[in-house]
């Protein structure tokens, strides 16, 4: 399983209604508005770099209120913590 995060820049009119797009898309498993340099962080759980390869280029690339993006691979999990609690109440 590839896991990505993804940092973007959203039109500030936008951000609830893009954070709920995203939040609804395959193989994006969390998505977090956040203070900083960012309007909203992604996190990208998915099965392969080229399935990274076509939700970065092709699906994130049509909704119009993100700016700009930056992709993060994550190469190794140093905690299961949430993982381990969503799995032991059955989600």
């Amino acid at each position: 399983m590839v896991t990505a995060i993804i940092l973007m820049n959203v039109e500030r009119s936008k951000i609830n209604e893009t954070a709920e797009t995203l939040a609804a898309t395959e193989g994006i498993s969390e998505v977090y508005s956040v203070s900083g340099n960012y309007d909203l962080v992604a996190v990208v759980r998915i099965r392969s770099n080229e399935e990274l390869s076509e939700l970065v280029t092709n699906h994130l690339l049509k909704i119009e209120s993100i700016l700009s993006t930056e992709t993060m691979l994550a190469f190794k999990a140093f905690s299961r913590h949430d993982l381990d609690a969503m799995f032991s109440i059955g989600i």
